[in-house]
């Protein structure tokens, strides 16, 4: 199956072309403003499949509007009838079709040409009114707030937010790519108006956004990740916010807590499930002897050689786990036990640790007690 995209070096036609190149029986047909004119005859020959991703959204001069997006889709119109191709086309139009201005009316313009050319010739017309689409590869500083918003935050540069109130609707780079894909496969969504949609849309307000790109750069401060849950805005913000960091700044540093029994560093925290540490114990070094009341902590070895051990609270009996590096194996450390962890190796005892809470000075739930 060939597929004709076009806008092929845009933001969405990069993220869609890296999904359909995963496809074995696709070839992709990538055409872009560089791309040599003759070869928009010979793709409109060939291809089963277009997805008219080209469009001019911010031209020197307002009758570039019509030009680019009207006049592009009929260029493609028309070589596709040249050819006698009558493939069914995905349209790539705005919510802003909808308005008075010489954007609009170019989209809108398009949009009718296509609808009357699908049927004349009995050709699938795929239009979808995107509202504004976000998502790593996003250029900033060009026609998305928050592309813009994540790459100044990023690099320690002011924004600027004229209303915070201002309520954006959004559709994350992968929602729009999944839905693409479910029209190449003839299963758009489509409303009673005729258009195609994509399902996931967002609203949120500029404000909000701010707040959450400002709360992920803190977060290599406080170790706090977002509410990261499958389909949820901050989900797909972080991931698209992470994709502006500088590339030298990828890496950043961790306080660890050191003296002469070896260390403790925390990783990463969050609100409902907890933090993650990393505790390093040198040879003949016990930890722990206390126990908690609600707390509850996972121990993994992930290098060396230890033993926990535990002891239930008011009991005599010891239970004792020995572990390492070379097998891994979670050890939960359930609530009454008091427990410790024994260095048993000649080189360093490096454990990963969970605990279902964020440490509290004030309410730290951890008594005093050693297992013998």
């Amino acid at each position: 199956m060939k597929v004709l995209v076009t806008g092929a070096k845009g933001f969405i036609g990069k993220n869609l072309i890296t999904e359909l190149e995963q496809r074995e029986n696709v070839e992709v047909l990538p055409f872009d403003i560089d791309t040599p004119q003759e070869l928009l005859e010979q793709y409109c020959a060939e291809c089963d499949f277009v997805f008219n991703l080209a469009g001019v959204n911010r031209p020197e001069h307002t009758e570039e509007f019509m030009e680019g997006n009207f006049g592009f889709a009929t260029s493609l119109v028309e070589a596709l009838r040249r050819n006698g191709n009558t493939c069914p086309i995905m349209n790539s139009s705005s919510i802003q079709a909808a308005l008075e201005n010489p954007y609009g009316k170019s989209k809108k313009a398009g949009e009718d040409m296509l609808f009357a050319y699908g049927q004349e010739v009995g050709a699938e017309i795929y239009i979808y009114r995107f509202p504004n689409v976000f998502g790593k590869w996003c250029r900033p500083n060009y026609n998305s707030a928050v592309a813009t918003f994540c790459h100044n935050i990023a690099h320690g540069l002011p924004i600027q937010v004229n209303d915070r109130g201002t309520v954006m609707h959004l559709v994350y780079i992968d929602d729009v790519v999944e839905e693409l894909l479910q029209a190449l496969d003839r299963h758009p969504h489509v409303n009673l108006d005729g258009y195609c949609f994509v399902p996931a849309v967002h609203e949120v307000t500029l404000g909000e956004i701010v707040n959450l790109l400002y709360s992920f750069r803190e977060s290599r401060n406080n170790f706090m990740i977002p509410n990261l849950c499958e389909g949820s805005f901050e989900k797909k913000l972080y991931s698209t916010y992470l994709s502006y960091l500088p590339e030298q700044e990828f890496s950043y540093p961790l306080t660890m807590h050191v003296d002469e029994r070896g260390s403790f560093t925390e990783i990463l925290k969050s609100a409902d499930r907890g933090q993650v540490s990393i505790n390093i114990s040198k040879p003949g070094i016990t930890k722990g002897n206390h126990w908690h009341h609600t707390k509850n902590e996972k121990f993994i070895v992930v290098s060396g050689k230890g033993l926990i051990r535990f002891r239930k609270h008011g009991s005599e009996e010891i239970i004792e786990y020995h572990v390492s590096g070379e097998k891994l194996e979670v050890v939960d450390i359930p609530t009454g036990y008091t427990h410790s962890i024994v260095n048993e190796g000649d080189t360093d005892l490096v454990t990963l640790m969970w605990c279902n809470e964020c440490f509290n000075p004030g309410k730290p739930d951890t008594i005093y007690e050693p297992v013998e």
